[in-house]
C-alpha cells in the first residue's frame, strides 16, 4: 500500500500542472492517507516504526519530499497543511543518533531553497515557515541555509515590510514596540555576523525616517541602547563599526538627550572624542561620513553637565 500511495502522487503532481481539478483532490486524500499513517486517526494507531522506516524511504527514493515542496501552491487547503506535518514528522525521525532526513535533505538543498522562495507566496508562506522553523533545529541543515545566498532573502522580506508603506510601519512599530525591538535585540546580539550586520543597517534606516519619529525617540532614550552601539563601535568588523556609527549619532545628534544617556557621553566624553578622531580615518572621500564625525566629536566636546 506504501509503495502504490508513494508511486500514485508524482503522476498526480504532472496532472496538476496540465490543470486536472480532480487531480487536485486525488492528492489531497493521498497525503491524508500519508499524514494518518504518520499520526493516526481518532480510530487508529499510527503505524509502527517498521512502517513508517519503509514509507521514509519510499519517500526519499521517490523524490517526493521535493515534489511536495515545488508544488505546495498547487496543492489545496488542507492538503497544504498535511504536507507541512508529514515533512516535519518525517524530518524529527530518528535511528539512534542518526537523522535519516535531515542527511536526505543535506544531498537536497533545493528543498530548503525552495522553502525559502516559498515566503514570497502569501498562500504558502506559513506553511513553509513551519517547516524552515523545524529545518532550523538541525545545525547541517542551518549551516547549508546561512551559507546560502537565499539567507539574505529573509533581510529583504523583513526590508521591504518595515520600509515600503511607511506610516502603515511607523504605526505597527509603535503599537508593538516593546515585543519588535525585544527580538531585534536578539538578532543585534546574534554570533552570526551576517545577522548584526544587517539588522543593525536596517535599524539605522528605522531611526532616520522621519515617519518613525516616535519610535527613534523611544530607541534612543534608553541608555541599554547606547551601551550596545558603543560596543558595536568597537567591533572587529569594520563594517559593522560603520553601521554602528550611524545608530550611534542619532543619540548624540539628539538635543533633548535624557539624563541617563547624557551621563554615559559625559563619563566617556574625552574616550568617545580620542575614539571617533581615529574612526575610520581611511575614509578621505566619504565626505558626507567625515561631516558626520566632526559633527559628533563636536557635540560631543560642547556636552556639559545640567545645571541644577
Amino acid at each position: 500500500m506504501i509503495e502504490r500511495t508513494i508511486a500514485y502522487l508524482p503522476i498526480k503532481f504532472i496532472w496538476l500542472h496540465m490543470g486536472f481539478d480532480k487531480a487536485q483532490e486525488d492528492v489531497s486524500k493521498n497525503l491524508l492517507l500519508i499524514k494518518n499513517m504518520l499520526y493516526g486517526t481518532s480510530d487508529s494507531e499510527p503505524q509502527t516504526d517498521i512502517v513508517v522506516a519503509q514509507l521514509s524511504q519510499e519517500l526519499y527514493n521517490s523524490g517526493l519530499l521535493v515534489l511536495l515542496t515545488q508544488n505546495l501552491s498547487r496543492v489545496d487547503f488542507e492538503g497544504k497543511k498535511d504536507v507541512a506535518q508529514i515533512f516535519n514528522n518525517i524530518l524529527r525521525r530518528q535511528i539512534g543518533t542518526r537523522s535519516p532526513t535531515v542527511e536526505y535533505i543535506c544531498t537536497k538543498p533545493e528543498i530548503l531553497f525552495t522553502l525559502v522562495q516559498g515566503y514570497e507566496h502569501q498562500d504558502i508562506a506559513l506553511n513553509c515557515g513551519t517547516m524552515l522553523r523545524e529545518c532550523a533545529r538541525y545545525e547541517a541543515l542551518a549551516k547549508i541555509l546561512l551559507y546560502s545566498e537565499e539567507f539574505y532573502n529573509f533581510f529583504k522580506f523583513v526590508e521591504e515590510l518595515l520600509t515600503k508603506h511607511k506610516i502603515l510601519c511607523a504605526e505597527f512599530l509603535e503599537a508593538n514596540y516593546d515585543k519588535v525591538f525585544a527580538h531585534y535585540q536578539g538578532l543585534l546580539n546574534s554570533e552570526n555576523y551576517v545577522t548584526r550586520r544587517q539588522s543593525l543597517k536596517l535599524l539605522g534606516e528605522l531611526l532616520l525616517d522621519r515617519h518613525n519619529f516616535t519610535v527613534m525617540t523611544r530607541y534612543i532614550s534608553n541608555p541599554d541602547n547606547l551601551k550596545l552601539m558603543m560596543n558595536m563601535l568597537k567591533e572587529k568588523s569594520r563594517n559593522i563599526q560603520f553601521e554602528a556609527f550611524h545608530v550611534f549619532k542619532v543619540f548624540v545628534a539628539n538635543p533633548n538627550k535624557p539624563k541617563p544617556i547624557l551621563d554615559i557621553l559625559l563619563r566617556n566624553q574625552e574616550k568617545l572624542v580620542e575614539f571617533l578622531t581615529k574612526f575610520h580615518t581611511d575614509r578621505s572621500e566619504d565626505e558626507q561620513f567625515n561631516d558626520e564625525k566632526a559633527y559628533l566629536i563636536k557635540q560631543i566636546k560642547e556636552l556639559r553637565p545640567p545645571e541644577n
